[in-house]
């Protein structure tokens, strides 16, 4: 690969135990092919709900670059004590100004710097700042130190994400990954021969439950409409969902996008291609 190419790897919503393990599995098995720059989407990585300094940290051993977040973030109360002090991780930009933490960072890496961008969504989400002219501005900004640009929208709609991904595509953003409903879609594209994009980039955790979560809490709390305790499913089988995209560092357009949908069973630390 020439030099003016970044390869970046993106992770869906890394779950709970499983999810982290299975990340660092992955990470590992890649050896000699480890991308260039990798992104993960934290949010649910402390037991399915936020996220502690201790797993931040224990992430941050595996070799990710940059986590991204979403409304789970604050789920740990401890994340206010650490969040300012953590240089990789990104909260959602359109949170109240004044609220902890960073909504955009540029990164250094190897192959050139990359900025990245963490924004929510608010159709059937909580009504939070309009993210259009935040994220304007940061797009502004990061095009002062670098064209390669890329976004996490943690949002509930398909429709929403479509449109944000088609109008910042026109506006020279390099990738637009989905996250947040831990279902990996088949979109992935490049738009406007600039922007790689997917709807959702899906999620890592057990393979078994329901995105990540136990199968019996989640069936019981649909049929009870009684909101019982949820905790993250363990079935010793769990999944990687992201992708990989390449990036010319010149000109901040991407070259490619891969779907990654793989297995890989923790009792014999072997990665299985799912067919």
């Amino acid at each position: 690969m020439h030099s003016d190419i970044i390869k970046i790897l993106f992770l869906g919503d890394i779950v709970g135990k499983p999810g982290r393990i299975a990340v660092q599995k992955y990470i590992s098995a890649l050896g000699a092919d480890k991308p260039d720059f990798i992104i993960a989407n934290v949010e649910n990585a402390s037991h399915g709900f936020g996220l502690t300094q201790k797993n931040y940290n224990e992430l941050l051993s595996y070799g990710i670059d940059c986590f991204t977040s979403g409304n789970h973030i604050w789920d740990k109360r401890e994340i206010f004590n650490y969040i300012d002090e953590a240089d990789k991780l990104i909260r959602p930009i359109n949170y109240p100004e004044g609220t902890k933490g960073i909504g955009y960072k540029v990164f250094e890496t190897v192959s050139g710097k990359v900025g990245v961008i963490n924004v929510l969504g608010r159709t059937f989400m909580n009504l939070f700042e309009s993210p259009w002219k935040l994220l304007d501005e940061a797009i502004e900004e990061i095009k002062k130190e670098t064209p390669v640009i890329i976004i996490d929208i943690h949002a509930e709609a398909t429709a929403e994400k479509i449109c944000m991904a088609k109008y910042y595509a026109e506006k020279g953003v390099s990738a637009i990954f989905g996250t947040h409903t831990h279902v990996l879609t088949a979109d992935e594209t490049i738009l406007n021969n600039q922007c790689a994009y997917i709807t959702d980039a899906g999620f890592c955790g057990d393979a078994n439950g329901v995105i990540g979560m136990d199968y019996e809490a989640s069936v019981n709390r649909l049929i009870t409409a009684i909101p019982d305790r949820l905790d993250v499913a363990d079935s010793g089988e769990s999944q990687i969902n992201g992708v990989i995209v390449t990036v010319n560092t010149l000109t901040g357009k991407a070259e490619s996008i891969e779907r990654i949908n793989e297995k890989v069973i923790i009792s014999e630390e072997k990665i299985i291609m799912k067919g």
